[in-house]
């Protein structure tokens, strides 16, 4: 796959990851958690049941692969979408960027760690302006907007900032595990069927709480805009998102594409300033600046790509 094209994919597919997260407020507000993912498996399972079949060129799965497979979406799906809707629903969107701001390091950390890949003093420079930027623009906006209601109040934990910001580190890392192990898949599976099968368990690790919390809830208060919003949230987490992550992987390492998890926070802040009224300010066109020269950074040619 042409370079460009894999680079376009991965900025893609985190900033539609940044603009669910940024949305996911009012969901929160409105739905449970459980229920919430539950619901966003089994929605974006439906819409690529087809994607589960294994093509005929592509060689049955290893128990390696199975393994992989698992804990791709334990960490990736499962555990990262608990922990991002419970810190979202407890902590303020600034704590929350801040908090998304060291995804890239954390990547490019496991990636050394995991993976054995050569990161470069470009990349970790690529990495610096990420953090940089994303924690200027987080630090320089408002809340997003939630109205509390019935979703929050079925939640299990109690709104508090300091759960909310642990939990957002428990997502970072598994957004940090997700990429790193999506790398070992996108060399055994195409990106249609690992999106189609991390659902599928995602889907099934989920049911038991997704059940639970649907048996006490009053599906009659929720809102006809708030389910047109979780059509957008299933469909964008469980399936274009990953799909266009996978595909970019592919091409690119995986330390090199984590810095792309700048547009992340960056897309998130754009949402609460076009949809949620937050302000713009010149500190926030810093920010964005910043955070795009470490995107290019990380995306120049060199002697070891």
């Amino acid at each position: 796959m042409n370079r460009i094209v894999a680079y376009a994919c991965l900025a893609l597919s985190m900033s539609l990851v940044g603009s669910y997260v940024a949305l996911s407020k009012p969901l929160v507000a409105a739905l449970p958690v459980f229920l919430l993912a539950w619901l966003r498996f089994g929605i974006g399972g439906a819409a690529m049941l087809h994607w589960l079949k294994r093509p005929a060129d592509e060689a049955p799965l290893t128990s390696q692969t199975r393994r992989l497979l698992f804990l791709e979406s334990f960490f990736g799906n499962f555990l990262f979408s608990i922990c991002m809707l419970f810190g979202v629903s407890m902590s303020s969107a600034v704590a929350a960027g801040v908090v998304m701001a060291t995804i890239p390091a954390a990547v490019a950390v496991m990636s050394w760690a995991f993976l054995g890949e050569r990161i470069g003093l470009r990349t970790w420079t690529a990495v610096g302006c990420a953090v940089v930027g994303v924690t200027l623009v987080s630090l320089s906006k408002t809340d997003l907007l939630a109205h509390e209601s019935v979703g929050l109040a079925a939640n299990l934990l109690p709104k508090n900032g300091l759960w909310g910001t642990f939990l957002l580190l428990g997502a970072v890392l598994c957004e940090a595990a997700y990429a790193v192990i999506g790398k070992k898949l996108v060399g055994a599976l195409g990106p249609k069927r690992i999106t189609a099968l991390i659902n599928l368990w995602g889907f099934a690790l989920v049911t038991p709480l997704g059940l639970w919390a649907a048996w006490q809830f009053d599906f009659s208060s929720v809102g006809d805009t708030s389910w047109i919003l979780l059509v957008f949230y299933s469909l964008a987490a469980s399936v274009w998102t990953v799909w266009l992550w996978m595909t970019g992987l592919k091409t690119i390492p995986a330390s090199q594409a984590g810095v792309f998890t700048v547009f992340l926070p960056v897309s998130a802040a754009a949402v609460g300033v076009v949809f949620l009224d937050e302000s713009f300010s010149g500190l926030q066109a810093l920010a964005f600046g910043i955070a795009l020269m470490g995107a290019v950074l990380a995306t120049l040619p060199s002697k070891h790509q």
